[in-house]
């Protein structure tokens, strides 16, 4: 019996399920880029390159096992529109009895998958991806009668039912959470740390070459690339991580500084979510780091979070929402999406810097994304889909599993509160506090109307006043409500009719 087994481009992990049992001998592995899956949203430049590139780097890894791969590359002569064309093509070529894939991360792709069978005239198995710590039934039991689902509570019971960072039932450090430890912003004379980077081989030099010549419109340089496109570098990337920046990412997790990407952030997440490393494997480095004592529990747990917490969290609340939830818009935005977003042209130092991070790198941190681009696109009242297409665009680390949940819920409170307990609203204070960018900058964040007043403050109390109806009654945000009350009718007009001007450009920001 001959086997075809799919694997996609965010599934590189050689213990994933549809390879449990795969048999050199007899077994045929399809990869296949397709059209579809690099032009359904204009992707940066090094994001297509890094699938690529590890794509083929994987199969060659199999070839070396003996296995018989059959790739269908982006630039063959022909090459397929589509996943459900590549397997008919292979099926063609192979003549297997039947088909093993494991589950994709999009609803999208599921969507095509489920339609395989029929289409194609054979048995097809679609095993569950158990590289996640919580299976989506899991989750689906976990969330089964809640109207709103809480982080802490979901990521509390995987700690226990794991037993990870616990002693006799207790969380170790006598808290589930070290969140409060972690919000130092940068110390002025400390020098971010060197981080690893790995240079292109001859594999991903052409597939940069390629992608040059065939992406050449799209967002973003190909210059900078140095992400690990390997197992053994994505392993080494893990290492330096460990060794080098979790001592200290705890401290500084939500710091930002100008022209400084990196900090002591892992750069994991685009290896991570490719397949190149696992969830398990990485919060297992970050727990043995700390059973060493080589980094303390604030850095480790605030590490471990975003992990076994956040990532898995995120996961289960695409998988039981979805198709749904990408179309609620509890705020009503409607606006378009700032052209800077794109071009970087601003005045905003803040904004300016994270746009030409993200284009030199295809990445920027988690603050950067969430009270930068993120803040700003709420308090814009940018349309929820047209944020959520520029982030899913233009990170390296971007599925739409992990990137919508977190724009659409987090950023962009436009689920109404099923994911987040308010909206992540903040005014150019809290940018000045955690980051240098304000330093220099042609507006004044503490001013809320003038010619030299943030944008940022300016769209937040604004979005607070345009929103009253929506979120007065949160607890969360009963104090800012309460500031607004205390302001003059006058003050108050002049803020929105700043802030109508900002986002109509009659002012330039």
């Amino acid at each position: 019996m001959t086997t075809l087994r799919f694997i996609l481009g965010d599934q590189l992990t050689r213990t994933l399920s549809a390879l449990a049992d795969a048999d050199p001998a007899r077994d045929v592995i399809l990869m296949a880029e397709v059209v579809e899956e690099t032009t359904y949203v204009p992707h940066h430049k090094q994001k297509i390159a890094f699938v690529l590139s590890a794509m083929r780097h994987f199969a060659q890894a199999l070839r070396a096992e003996g296995f018989t791969v059959h790739y269908i590359a982006l630039d063959d002569a022909a090459p397929c529109p589509d996943f459900t064309a590549a397997l008919v093509r292979a099926i063609g070529a192979h003549a297997p009895d039947r088909v093993i894939a494991t589950e994709p991360g999009e609803w999208r792709v599921r969507e095509m998958m489920t339609a395989w069978q029929a289409t194609l005239g054979l048995p097809v198995e679609i095993r569950a991806d158990d590289r996640f710590y919580a299976s989506v039934d899991d989750f689906r039991t976990w969330a089964q009668g809640k109207t709103q689902y809480r982080l802490e509570y979901f990521y509390r019971d995987l700690r226990r039912r794991h037993g990870i960072l616990m002693a006799d039932g207790q969380p170790v450090g006598g808290q589930w959470n070290f969140d409060a430890d972690n919000r130092k912003p940068w110390p002025k004379k400390r020098s971010p740390p060197r981080r690893l980077r790995f240079a292109p081989d001859a594999i991903t030099t052409d597939v940069i070459a390629f992608v040059a010549q065939r992406f050449p419109d799209n967002f973003g340089d190909l210059d900078d690339f140095g992400w690990p496109v390997t197992r053994t570098d994505a392993r080494r990337a893990l290492d330096a991580f460990i060794a080098e920046a979790l001592p200290s990412f705890g401290d500084h997790q939500d710091a930002m500084l100008r022209a400084q990407p990196f900090l002591y952030h892992a750069l994991l997440s685009p290896a991570l979510n490719a397949g190149l490393l696992t969830a398990r494997e990485v919060v297992d480095a970050a727990v043995a780091a700390y059973a060493r004592g080589d980094a303390p529990i604030n850095a480790v747990e605030g590490f471990v979070r975003q992990i076994l917490g956040w990532r898995e969290y995120v996961r289960g609340v695409y998988w039981v929402r979805m198709p749904a939830y990408a179309d609620t818009n509890a705020l009503g935005a409607d606006r378009p999406l700032p052209w800077f977003y794109w071009s970087g042209e601003t005045k905003m130092a803040c904004v300016a810097d994270v746009v030409e991070t993200t284009r030199r790198h295809a990445y920027a941190h988690h603050i950067q994304r969430l009270m930068v681009t993120g803040v700003l696109g709420l308090l814009w009242g940018v349309r929820p889909a047209a944020l959520e297409e520029w982030y899913l665009a233009v990170y390296a680390d971007a599925y739409e599993w992990v990137e919508l949940p977190n724009v659409h819920g987090m950023a962009l409170y436009a689920d109404g509160g099923v994911l987040a307990s308010k909206p992540y609203a903040a005014g150019g204070g809290y940018i000045n506090r955690m980051s240098d960018y304000c330093r220099g900058c042609r507006f004044d964040p503490s001013k809320r109307v003038g010619e030299d007043a943030c944008p940022f403050t300016t769209l937040y109390w604004d979005f607070l006043a345009r929103n009253t109806g929506a979120l007065k009654a949160n607890v969360r945000l009963a104090m800012p409500y309460r500031t607004l009350a205390t302001m003059a009718p006058e003050d108050r007009a002049a803020i929105a009719a700043r802030a109508d001007a900002i986002r109509d450009g009659t002012v330039a920001v």
